[in-house]
């Protein structure tokens, strides 16, 4: 006969301070929780999606100090004294960003479930290059998923919004 024991484990919460979307947040909870699910369930962020939770899709995708991270493998602990950005920061009041108003403009959304993982991921793309060729956007976001197609037409929306954030029309 085989005896199995459980080990019950103690959970520390400790608070963990960063700054998302602008503003300075601290969340007391277990640090090795993931990102994704603190922004979701524990702060109300829901724009931010779980896909696969394998980091191979991209829906959960925000921006940490400017670059591109997957939420669903990044712990709340690695983000201490870090600057998040999710797709709910992108707005500025009642203004939509370029990549989101973009993103409308060329019917890039199409079901929408991988939109805010790829703009996000343009965002940090465009923050390091400006300019970018179209070649240059397709490897920016090939870590990004899009069951439904709409592959050119985001392409499409990230160089307008390139010109968007410089200022042009």
């Amino acid at each position: 006969m085989i005896v199995q024991y459980l080990k019950k484990e103690i959970i520390m919460e400790k608070r963990i301070s960063f700054r998302l979307n602008g503003k300075d947040t601290t969340v007391e909870t277990d640090p090795s929780r993931k990102l994704l699910w603190v922004l979701r369930v524990d702060l109300g962020l829901t724009g931010t999606k779980y896909g696969c939770g394998e980091s191979y899709c991209g829906s959960c995708t925000v921006v940490v100090n400017n670059s591109a991270e997957r939420s669903c493998q990044l712990s709340l602990q690695d983000v201490q004294g870090k600057e998040v950005l999710t797709i709910e920061g992108l707005m500025q009041g009642e203004n939509l960003h370029p990549l989101q108003k973009s993103f409308i403009e060329h019917d890039a959304l199409q079901c929408g479930y991988c939109t805010p993982g790829m703009i996000m991921s343009a965002y940090s793309l465009l923050k390091k290059n400006p300019n970018p060729t179209a070649a240059e956007i397709k490897v920016g976001l090939e870590d990004n998923l899009c069951r439904c197609g709409a592959h050119k037409r985001i392409i499409e929306a990230v160089q307008k919004a390139a010109v968007y954030m410089k200022g042009g029309k």
